[in-house]
């Protein structure tokens, strides 16, 4: 596998990556099993949405996995100097480079550019049920600091009395 920085024409296959990926494990997509669409977008779109903010905050932070010139997976990441932390926002994997260790090499590799920035923590996020992530995450030295509940209420229009 080589990995390579991010081109912003990489953008429309890490859209796909992703929402293929994290079928199962998005917190937009147990919103729209609850509410269905909103704003008439599903959650694959919001999903997708997440990977272009990426690329507008910090685009030298998200690192390309490539297998013969074919993009199969990527990692995005954005660090605060400041506050000494660096951010993993997203990685995925195309189905069948899953369960070969790329994951693990690509999240050593951006762990590696945090060093680089003189940052004191990384920090990443999954999902309680994301059990290869969160595996593959502690054997990394990463700890479970807390948990986090997502609540959801609708915003139904406001009434008046009259």
């Amino acid at each position: 596998m080589k990995i390579r920085p991010y081109q912003p024409e990489d953008l429309a296959v890490l859209k796909e990556i992703t929402v293929e990926a994290f079928r199962g494990v998005s917190i937009d997509e147990g919103i729209e099993q609850e509410y269905g669409l909103i704003n008439g977008h599903d959650w694959k779109w919001r999903k997708a949405a997440h990977v272009e903010a990426d690329a507008r905050r910090e685009p030298e932070g998200i690192f390309i996995a490539e297998e013969s010139g074919r993009i199969v997976g990527y990692i995005s990441t954005w660090h605060d100097s400041e506050a000494g932390i660096g951010y993993i926002s997203n990685m995925a994997f195309v189905p069948e480079y899953r369960g070969q260790g790329l994951g693990r090499q690509l999240l050593e590799y951006a762990l590696e550019q945090f060093r680089r920035f003189n940052l004191s923590l990384a920090k990443i996020e999954t999902l309680e049920q994301n059990s290869i992530g969160n595996h593959l995450y502690t054997s990394l030295g990463f700890k479970e600091i807390v948990k986090q509940i997502h609540f959801v209420a609708p915003l139904l229009p406001a009434q008046t009395d009259e």
